[in-house]
């Protein structure tokens, strides 16, 4: 469980949502908050942060350039540490933190810390304010976004899927594939638009994750090519740095910001201090995977970086970014010409 509360197991259960504690929404309509617009709107100045890694500290550090009061939460103390040098205000408890904020974000691993942080015992739905919106910028799996957006009707709370499309270092200019409730995407949308330059509603609750997931495979495939390509290069007596350099230098269509980003990480052999692990992109592909093996359309290109992904996580690299798995393909030829 990552250092999450560890009871996922019994609030999460295929196709059923259980819920810790005792408080069950009475007299209101599904989908309606309680407070006035006025109150809601200056709770949405008050943002929580659950999961305060790159990403987390990403969006904190520009919630607090304009102003607003940050909390945060995190299980890992070096992550906790980092935040409070920040300025966020740091809290002990998802509880306190749920208390505390108007508007709840996620930055969690994947479904199985989303669940026990959501529905857990001590978790964010028993201390939300009828009325504050919750939203999962993680990458999960859109079952269990819906799973978790129908737990938090219960009690009053709007519960939002909205992903991140970028890197940390572009925060301000991501996209953001929003799933839920309409009326509650457009309240929190102006608080969105500090961190995203694009925020669009996709749809019911789940649609968010969708997108999110087909961009991860596309993000795995390139990836992998690259890894397979550096390590070919070395195979056949080119230098992997050399290559980069060489291919970045030509302007062609073949060179993305990820190649960029990855083929300089290759070049300077620095995997540590990571953009993305190599464990996040496995769970995002396999993820992606088996939602579209779910739907009847089992993925060629998709299960082939499935097995490399999880390849190079039973080599050791799963701490590692993303770049260093063209280490992993020389390990697999091992032995070969």
């Amino acid at each position: 469980m990552s250092g999450y509360p560890a009871d996922a197991a019994q609030v999460l259960q295929p196709g059923i949502v259980r819920r810790a504690g005792g408080r069950r929404s009475v007299g209101r309509r599904a989908g309606t908050f309680a407070g006035d617009d006025g109150a809601q709107r200056n709770a949405m100045k008050t943002v929580g942060i659950v999961g305060t890694g790159v990403m987390g500290r990403a969006v904190a550090a520009t919630f607090l350039e304009h102003g607003l009061a940050v909390h945060g939460y995190d299980a890992f103390a070096p992550c906790v540490a980092k935040a409070a040098e920040l300025g966020v205000t740091m809290h002990k408890s998802l509880e306190a933190l749920a208390r505390a904020s108007g508007c709840i974000i996620l930055f969690l691993p994947g479904p199985a810390e989303i669940a026990a942080c959501v529905l857990g015992s001590g978790g964010l739905l028993e201390a939300a304010a009828p009325g504050t919106v919750i939203v999962d910028m993680c990458t999960s799996a859109p079952e269990n976004t819906r799973a978790m957006a129908e737990a938090a009707r219960e009690w009053d709370v709007a519960y939002l899927d909205a992903p991140v499309l970028g890197r940390p270092a572009s925060v301000g200019k991501w996209a953001l594939p929003v799933g839920g409730d309409a009326e509650a995407c457009s309240r929190v949308e102006p608080l969105l638009r500090l961190i995203a330059a694009h925020v669009v509603h996709m749809g019911d609750s789940g649609a968010g994750h969708k997108v999110k997931l087909l961009n991860q495979m596309m993000f795995g495939a390139i990836n992998a090519m690259t890894a397979e390509m550096m390590a070919v290069a070395e195979k056949v007596g080119v230098a992997p740095g050399r290559l980069y350099d060489v291919i970045t230098a030509s302007q062609a269509g073949t060179v993305s910001n990820l190649f960029r980003e990855l083929g300089r990480r290759v070049s300077d052999e620095r995997y540590d201090d990571p953009t993305f692990t190599v464990a996040l992109l496995a769970k995002d592909v396999h993820l992606g995977v088996e939602m579209a093996e779910g739907a009847g359309a089992p993925p060629l290109l998709g299960r082939a970086v499935d097995f490399l992904n999880r390849t190079s996580c039973a080599q050791g690299f799963g701490g590692e970014d993303t770049s260093v798995m063209w280490k992993c393909m020389g390990n697999l030829w091992k032995g070969g010409r």
